[in-house]
């Protein structure tokens, strides 16, 4: 009966040391992606209406330690465009979300934030917003 409480225990014991280290090892494989922008506004500064779209691009780094997501990427205003990497972006390296501004139209003072959806689990990070800004001058009346 001993050596059966024993034996009973030791396999016990192997189960769940097993178990943890399965647990161990998820929880490392599944890691958190987080991303940082080197700036989060672009200021356009004095642009013509009669110009071409004006672009910018937002530089960001994956400092996490798994793969990092842009799930999506929406303008305040259809006048803005972003554009963002489609695959996952990976640890330590880096991505761009290219922003135009379609200015026709639209004389006067601008401010347009871009939402950027990510996989990252940090709190302030799973969702960015980005701004855009500036000053059109008017097209000269005909």
């Amino acid at each position: 009966m001993k050596s059966r409480l024993i034996s009973l225990f030791l396999l016990f014991s192997a189960v769940m040391f097993g178990a943890f280290s399965v647990g161990a090892e998820k929880k490392e494989a599944k890691g958190k992606p987080t991303i940082v922008f080197t700036d989060y506004v672009h200021d356009f500064g004095t642009i013509h209406e009669e110009g071409k779209p004006v672009t910018t691009k937002f530089e960001f780094v994956n400092t996490g330690d798994a793969p990092l997501l842009i799930l999506k990427a929406s303008a305040s205003c259809g006048c803005t465009r972003p554009e963002y990497p489609k695959s996952p972006v990976q640890p330590g390296k880096k991505g761009v979300i290219k922003v135009t501004y379609n200015q026709k139209g639209r004389p006067g003072e601008f401010s347009k934030t871009i939402t950027v959806r990510t996989n990252a689990k940090e709190g302030k990070y799973k969702k960015v917003v980005l701004k855009i800004k500036g000053n059109v001058i008017p097209a000269p009346e005909k």
